[in-house]
C-alpha cells in the first residue's frame, strides 16, 4: 500500500508536465479509487443508480471535468454529490480545486423528454426506495394466490422491478373484523369488489389513521376481483407510483408506463398523501386518473385524510378524488379492539385470559397493526418458554410498547380540560377568586394533577397561582371525601380523568 501511495504522490507532482496519455492514466487510477470510496460511503445501490454513469473528462488548470449522459442526471448529481466529489478529488490530487459536471459530447448525449423538469424533491424521494431497483423477479409463486398485474419498468437493468406482485393472502374480507368505526368503509369496499365501476362508487376513497385497516381493505378488494380471473388489477403505493414514473423518464419509456397503467381494469393507489408536494407526479396521476375514469375503469385510493383535507394536492385532483365515494375509518373502539384480539387468538389457536385481552385493548388504542403485533409477541414468548400468558407476563414482555403508550398529561392540559368541563375560564385556575363555582373546579384540577402527573405538591401549587403546598393537600383531601360520599360527583371526576388519559 505504501508503494502505491508514493506512486500517487509522484503522479500528483507530475500532472502539469505529463503528456495526454500519461495524464489520462493518472486520472483513471485516482478515479478508480474514488469510485471505490463512493460505493462504500453512499452504498452500492445508490452508487449504481446515480454515479455509475459518470465518465472522466479532462483537466485544465485546477479544474477537472466529469461527464454525465443526460441533463437530468447531471443536475441531480450536481445538487446532491458535487461537494462530495470535490472533496474526494482534492484529497486524492491536491492540485484539483474544482470539479465541473458537464453533459457528454453532443453525439453521446441522450435527449430527455420534457418531463425531466420534475422537481428535485421528487427525485430525492426516490433514494428512500432505491433498494427496489435491484429486486429480482420472484421465482417462487404461492399456489392459487391471485396476482396483481404491475407494469414492467425500465429498459435499463438497474431499473427492473418485479413484473408481478402478489396480493397478501392474510388480507381478505373474511378476516377483516368489522365494527362501528369501519363498517361503512367495509360495506363500500364489498360493493366495489362485487360490482366495480358502479355509479357513485368510482373512485372509492378510503381514509383514516395509520394501522386502521385501509391497506387490508384494498388488498381484500383486489383479492376478490382477481379471483374472477378476467379482471386486471394494479396495486401500488403512491411512493412506488412516483418511483416508477421517474424511472420511466430516465429510461425514456414514459409512453409504455402510461399505456400499461391505463390499460388495467382496476387501479389501486395506497397512501396518496405521499404525492403531496410532488407536482409533476401529481399531474401524471391526474391524467392517468382521468383516462381510467373516462374508460369506465375502477380507481381505489387510500390516504390518511379526506380529499378536502389533503392540503398540498392540486385542487383539480382533490375535486376529482371527492366526486365518488369517500369512506372514513375511525379510530378503533374498545369493543372492536377486543373483537380483533379474540379473532387473532382464535386463528392462532391460543387461549388468552379476558384480563389480558382487556389490558391490551385499554393500553394500545391507536393502531390495530401494533395491537396485533403485541399479541403475536405474547404468543411467541409463551411458545418459546412454555409459560402461560398472564397479566404479569404481558407487562414484562411488552414493557417497551406499553411505555410508549403512556399518556403524559400536563398540568396546563388538566386546567384547560377541567375549566371547559365546568364552564369557567382557564385563568380562574390561577386567579385569587374563592367563589365556590371557581374554587371547586380548581380543587378538582389539583386532585387530578396529583393523580395524573409526577409533579410534587409544591410544584402543583406554583402552577395554580403560586399557592402553598398545604392548599394543594387540602384540595386533594376534600375531593377524595366528596368522591366517597357523592357517586354523581365521583362519576364526573372519573369522566374527566378518562378524557385526559385517552
Amino acid at each position: 500500500m505504501s508503494d502505491f501511495t508514493e506512486e500517487s504522490n509522484e503522479f500528483t507532482l507530475s500532472l502539469k508536465d505529463a503528456d495526454p496519455a500519461t495524464l489520462k492514466s493518472i486520472l483513471e487510477i485516482h478515479w478508480e479509487r474514488i469510485c471505490s470510496r463512493l460505493k462504500i460511503e453512499v452504498g452500492e445501490v445508490e452508487y449504481r443508480t446515480w454515479l455509475q454513469q459518470i465518465t472522466l473528462g479532462g483537466i485544465e488548470e485546477d479544474e477537472l471535468t466529469l461527464y454525465l449522459p443526460t441533463r437530468f442526471l447531471r443536475d441531480w448529481v450536481r445538487s446532491q454529490y458535487n461537494s462530495k466529489l470535490n472533496q474526494l478529488w482534492n484529497s486524492e490530487l491536491s492540485q484539483i480545486r474544482r470539479v465541473e459536471l458537464a453533459l457528454s459530447a453532443p453525439a453521446e448525449t441522450t435527449s430527455i423528454p420534457s418531463e425531466t423538469t420534475i422537481a428535485n424533491e421528487e427525485i430525492a424521494a426516490t433514494q428512500t426506495i432505491s433498494e427496489d431497483i435491484t429486486i429480482p423477479q420472484q421465482a417462487a409463486q404461492i399456489k392459487n394466490t391471485p396476482q396483481v398485474v404491475t407494469a414492467t419498468d425500465s429498459k435499463e437493468e438497474e431499473s427492473k422491478l418485479p413484473t408481478q406482485t402478489q396480493l397478501d393472502p392474510r388480507f381478505t374480507f373474511d378476516n377483516f373484523i368489522v365494527g362501528k368505526p369501519n363498517e361503512f368503509a367495509y360495506a363500500c369496499s364489498r360493493r366495489v369488489a362485487e360490482r366495480p365501476s358502479s355509479p357513485g362508487f368510482n373512485p372509492l376513497f378510503l381514509y383514516g389513521g395509520v394501522g386502521l385497516g385501509k391497506t387490508h381493505l384494498m388488498h381484500a378488494i383486489g383479492f376478490e376481483l382477481a379471483k374472477a380471473g378476467n379482471i386486471s388489477v394494479s396495486y401500488m403505493s403512491a411512493e412506488k407510483f412516483m418511483y416508477r414514473f421517474i424511472a420511466s423518464i430516465r429510461s425514456q419509456s414514459t409512453i409504455e408506463f402510461k399505456e400499461e397503467l391505463r390499460s388495467v381494469d382496476v387501479l389501486m393507489i395506497d397512501d396518496l398523501q405521499f404525492l403531496i408536494g410532488k407536482d409533476n407526479t401529481q399531474e401524471e396521476f391526474f391524467h392517468t386518473f382521468n383516462a381510467l375514469i373516462d374508460a369506465g375503469r375502477q380507481i381505489i385510493v387510500s390516504a390518511d385524510k379526506s380529499p378536502s383535507d389533503l392540503s398540498g394536492l392540486e385542487d383539480r385532483l382533490r375535486t376529482r378524488l371527492g366526486c365518488g365515494m369517500v369512506a372514513d375509518i375511525h379510530a378503533t373502539t374498545y369493543e372492536l379492539r377486543i373483537s380483533i384480539l379474540e379473532a387473532k387468538a382464535a386463528s392462532a389457536n391460543v387461549t388468552i385470559s379476558p384480563k389480558v385481552m382487556e389490558f391490551l385493548a385499554h393500553k394500545i388504542t391507536t393502531n390495530v397493526r401494533e395491537l396485533e403485533g403485541a399479541l403475536n409477541r405474547l404468543i411467541a414468548h409463551a411458545n418459546l418458554f412454555g409459560r402461560p400468558i398472564t397479566l404479569e407476563a404481558t407487562q414484562e414482555v411488552l414493557h417497551d410498547i406499553l411505555k410508549s403508550h403512556e399518556r403524559r398529561v400536563t398540568i396546563e392540559e388538566i386546567q384547560r380540560k377541567v375549566a371547559e368541563h365546568c364552564n369557567i375560564r382557564q385563568t380562574d385556575m390561577t386567579s385569587a377568586r374563592r367563589a365556590r363555582a371557581v374554587a371547586r373546579p380548581r380543587q378538582i384540577a389539583m386532585f387530578l394533577a396529583k393523580q395524573l402527573t409526577s409533579r410534587s405538591l409544591p410544584e402543583i401549587g406554583r402552577k395554580f397561582g403560586n399557592r402553598d403546598h398545604t392548599t394543594v393537600m387540602h384540595a386533594i383531601s376534600r375531593i377524595s371525601e366528596l368522591i366517597e360520599k357523592d357517586s354523581a360527583f365521583a362519576e364526573d371526576v372519573e369522566l374527566l380523568r378518562r378524557m385526559l388519559e385517552s
